[in-house]
């Protein structure tokens, strides 16, 4: 049953993190999979005077695969441009088009009530303030090393790619991100990553898990993936993409203290001090690697050292 939370949580996605304005053209890119989302996007959109427009699709059969040519024409043009959809769209050739033409674009794949209700209502003015810091600290650094208890020992070169933050505030044109929102993140030099990554939460398009899954890293590349059925369902995704798809893509960390673990990675890798690494397509997000995906893999309790300086140990921030 949809509650005044409910939508409220869409209210301020349109409002406070995009600045609907009468008037304004907002397109709705949805799915057959998340319609019921969709239709209130596009409900409340309309009260606030917007020219908004519903636009429903299939599902993607993989996060990062593109939207058909329709719904890809259909964004020229918007002004603002919501993506309530079930798989993933954001690191897509037609969102960075559409991105750079200069629409205000948030994509929020999987988002259902729970999401609405919980870490969407986050004051992403605080999360802005907490996040600046780590993204200055990032982008004047050169090494990264990623550790855990349960194993995670993974060093990358990040040495000239630029921290960013998604913090919830789209109000300018050519802005946007995830919501909800609250993640730093960058892009790795591509084929510098050497160790191992203990991915023990989610995944996206797998998961909570089961059992962790472990993950050999040389030269940026996945070389052997193990554990359980979730670290077959994940050898099966990358062998159905690309070569690319085995790469490291980003480092991101998430930064909004509301975000609980639900088993997708639009709000799992958003949670305080945990750590994800994205594997594929990067383009969009300034590094150098193309691919038909972008999967995220979110570490619990993290030690992040920047040039060998701790900046969050055991998940908690201490920059």
């Amino acid at each position: 049953m949809k509650s005044q939370k409910f939508f409220k949580g869409i209210r301020m996605a349109l409002e406070t993190c995009m600045g609907v304005k009468k008037g304004e053209d907002v397109l709705i890119v949805g799915d057959t999979d998340n319609l019921m989302i969709a239709n209130s996007f596009f409900s409340v959109a309309d009260t606030l005077g917007a020219e908004v427009t519903l636009i429903l699709m299939k599902p993607r059969k993989m996060h990062g695969n593109e939207p058909p040519k329709a719904v890809a024409s259909a964004m020229l043009g918007a002004d603002v441009i919501m993506m309530p959809t079930s798989i993933s769209i954001t690191h897509t050739k037609a969102r960075e088009v559409e991105t750079k033409n200069g629409a205000r674009i948030a994509s929020m794949p999987g988002i259902n009530k729970e999401m609405l209700e919980g870490p969407m209502m986050a004051d992403y003015s605080k999360i802005h303030e907490r996040s600046r810091t780590l993204v200055e600290k990032i982008s004047k650094s050169s090494i990264v090393l990623l550790t855990t208890e349960k194993g995670t020992n993974l060093k990358l070169n990040i040495k000239g790619r630029n921290g960013k933050e998604n913090s919830g505030i789209f109000l300018n044109p050519g802005t946007g991100g995830n919501l909800p929102a609250g993640e730093v993140y960058c892009c790795p030099l591509e084929n510098e990553g050497e160790g191992i990554a203990i991915i023990d939460i989610s995944m996206s398009a797998i998961g909570i898990f089961s059992e962790p899954i472990q993950i050999k890293f040389k030269k940026g590349k996945a070389i052997c993936i193990k554990g359980g059925l979730e670290a077959d369902k994940l050898r099966s995704i990358l062998d159905n993409a690309d070569a690319n798809a085995f790469k490291i893509a980003e480092l991101g960390i998430g930064s909004n203290p509301i975000a609980k673990p639900m088993g997708i990675a639009l709000v799992d890798e958003k949670i305080m001090g945990t750590v994800h690494i994205g594997f594929g397509n990067n383009l969009d997000m300034g590094g150098k690697q193309e691919s038909k995906i972008h999967l995220d893999g979110i570490i619990l309790n993290p030690n992040l050292y920047l040039d060998g300086k701790l900046v969050i140990k055991k998940g908690e921030w201490i920059v």
